[in-house]
């Protein structure tokens, strides 16, 4: 049997009256009463289009970004196209940084239902289904950047991960480079969320090349650290590597960082690629060659598709591939 409205009142201890006014987004009620209401009705699962069709005319003007991290620079880049996408049409946007955690993620989905947020942009790591069932529930758009969902209906928005990183391998495949090793920030993930990592061995099968599982390392994260201490695992194993690929820029720099700790010059005797094209690309010592995918594009298309969406210019479906391209740097020799 449906939950009614007498249960959500029960539930929250106030008067059917004081639901209503919760529901149809009338500003004088305290903010306790309506916290009380709200979570009420998400653990009733009650009416969530009715309270949709309720807050209709009630929107806060706000959208929220969920990032695992918000202090490197792919997060920064990805988050001005969003700010600027935003602003011009009048709303702020709230930064939640969850740290890939359960709990701290579902904390600040139940805080961002109470603050009656209109969207929400999962950025860069995978949408579990409960947080997408909680999101359902409270009827919230939503749109995944740079990430993984198991639900074709939500939108994405990303680069075709599987594709830039084969085409990166067969473009060190074909300057020479046989003996190639992989560094992937994203141990965490499932395999079959491994995009870039399936395009590097379908690289190498394709070009007639056999890979050993020891070339290849994950690593908990994307970042200078987690390259740094792998390339420093990887290098130490008797591969005979010309080439490292690794899955992001800052693990590249951390790669190149090892390698000159180890006495290897890049890229004379190591040549190095990243993953993103971020500023620092152009900074690095050599400046590296990597895979460019347009990140602040992508945080401007996730807006506007939330915007558009919200503001009931179009429904919001399908989803927005970037493409990525290869900027040829001074990291990477020909042998």
């Amino acid at each position: 049997m449906e939950p009614t409205i007498k249960d959500v009142s029960r539930r929250a201890n106030v008067s059917t009256a004081t639901v209503s006014r919760v529901l149809n987004g009338e500003r004088w009620v305290a903010e306790a009463t309506r916290e009380a209401v709200l979570r009420a009705v998400q653990e009733l699962n009650y009416k969530p289009n009715a309270v949709a069709r309720s807050l209709i005319n009630a929107q806060t003007k706000t959208l929220a970004i969920l990032f695992p991290k918000v202090s490197d620079m792919f997060s920064g880049t990805v988050l001005s196209g969003i700010e600027d996408a935003a602003q011009a049409q009048g709303f702020s946007v709230i930064v939640c940084r969850t740290g890939g955690g359960r709990e701290r993620t579902l904390e600040y989905l139940q805080v961002l239902a109470e603050k009656r947020v209109d969207g929400i942009i999962f950025a860069s790591e995978v949408l579990r289904e409960e947080y997408a069932a909680f999101i359902r529930r409270l009827n919230i758009p939503l749109v995944v950047l740079s990430g993984e969902t198991q639900d074709a209906a939500i939108p994405t928005v990303r680069c075709d991960d599987h594709q830039a990183a084969y085409a990166a391998t067969g473009y060190l495949i074909g300057l020479g480079h046989e003996r190639i090793g992989m560094l992937y920030g994203g141990a965490h993930e499932t395999p079959e969320q491994h995009g870039r990592l399936q395009g590097f061995f379908e690289a190498h099968r394709d070009h007639g090349l056999a890979v050993d599982e020891a070339q290849v390392l994950l690593q908990p994260g994307f970042a200078f650290k987690d390259g740094l201490e792998g390339a420093h695992t990887l290098l130490g194993r008797p591969l005979n590597l010309s080439a490292l690929f690794a899955s992001s820029d800052e693990l590249a720099l951390g790669v190149i960082s090892a390698a000159y700790q180890r006495g290897l010059r890049v890229p004379d005797d190591l040549s190095v690629m990243g993953f993103d094209d971020l500023p620092l690309a152009e900074m690095s010592v050599p400046p590296l060659t990597t895979v460019r995918q347009p990140l602040y594009g992508m945080g401007r298309r996730a807006a506007t598709m939330l915007l558009d969406h919200i503001q009931s210019v179009q429904p919001l479906a399908g989803s927005a591939v970037f493409p990525t391209t290869i900027v040829e740097r001074r990291s990477v020799r020909r042998l």
